[in-house]
């Protein structure tokens, strides 16, 4: 092999050890962001577009306990939810700016059933249904790492 052929191996396979390096050292790398809601870790898929809000866990037959998804929105506003082409039994936690809990709603699979913050809220996280009241956790339950983020469109 030429040294300059081995030169170029060599700065490629730097730039990939670097680029590979820096990829795992960026939290949201693959979507996904660690959260918390005192001892619990949630580790929660990331819908901040239209397009993966829209789509949610639509489709998805299982998710493990501690998993679920955060929805970003653009801005607070009263949302809602629903489960058409959702396999799973779900708990949504509606969440303010702070990432406090304002109201969670059980939903059922395959409905068409709207399930809607009380309030304008910013986040909404869906959890496997009762993984909320199983933890003990209700209103006023901060989950840390959810507040500032912002909904990318």
């Amino acid at each position: 092999m030429s040294s300059k052929r081995r030169r170029c191996l060599s700065f490629a396979a730097a730039l990939f050890l670097h680029t590979a390096s820096a990829w795992a050292q960026t939290p949201e790398a693959d979507g996904i962001v660690t959260l918390t809601a005192g001892m619990y870790a949630i580790s929660a898929e990331i819908a901040d577009r239209f397009d993966t809000r829209q789509h949610g866990l639509m489709g998805r037959t299982q998710m493990a306990a501690h998993e679920g998804m955060l929805f970003v929105f653009d801005q607070p506003a009263r949302q809602c939810m629903w489960m058409k082409n959702t396999l799973l039994p779900l708990s949504v936690a509606f969440l303010d700016l702070d990432g406090r809990i304002v109201n969670i709603e059980d939903m059922e699979p395959q409905t068409l059933d709207s399930h809607c913050s009380r309030v304008p809220v910013r986040y909404a996280l869906e959890m496997n249904r009762g993984w909320f009241a199983q933890r003990g956790l209700g209103e006023g339950t901060r989950i840390e790492g959810v507040a500032g983020r912002l909904a990318v469109n």
